[in-house]
């Protein structure tokens, strides 16, 4: 089965990505994609406290998954990648060619961003950065949960979500 979404969330590990996925897709794993974090016992700790038991979480730097893409990939399991922010997934994406869709779950308000979703909020380098990554051939849309209608990028771009 595979990793069967991509997802782009900067809360990574919580509530809508244990449940919200986890249930409706049984998923079995997650992989954690950040740099930062992989350095940081503490945080890494704080994200497997925030995974259920029944789910193994693995924690990588962008390089290291990317590496293990393909072990990932050859379980019989159901598993979920996420990644904190636009420029993290896109380069994963560039040294994993193999990924062919992406998921754009939460990206939250902080200054210089504007609303897209009440869940997405982008800068211009951010969408910049995903239709630079679309442009590679990999599918983009925003969907905070799996029984809501996904939005395909051009959609998401051309909201005003205030």
């Amino acid at each position: 089965m595979s990793i069967e979404v991509y997802r782009i969330d900067d809360r990574l590990v919580h509530g809508q990505v244990v449940v919200g996925w986890g249930q409706p897709l049984a998923l079995r794993f997650i992989v954690l994609v950040d740099d930062a974090i992989v350095q940081s016992d503490w945080e890494r700790e704080l994200y497997r406290m925030g995974t259920p038991p029944e789910m193994d979480l693995f924690v990588e730097s962008v390089e290291s998954c990317a590496l293990r893409l393909p072990e990932f990939d050859s379980r019989a399991d159901p598993g979920l990648l996420v990644a904190p922010d636009v420029a993290t997934m896109a380069r994963l994406c560039s040294m994993a060619p193999g990924i062919r869709q992406v998921n754009v779950g939460g990206i939250h308000h902080v200054a210089g961003r504007v609303p897209r979703l009440p869940y997405v909020f982008l800068s211009p380098a951010e969408e910049a950065g995903l239709r630079a990554l679309a442009a590679t051939g990999v599918a983009i849309s925003a969907q905070d949960v799996p029984g809501a209608d996904a939005v395909p990028l051009d959609d998401l771009l051309a909201r005003d979500g205030s």
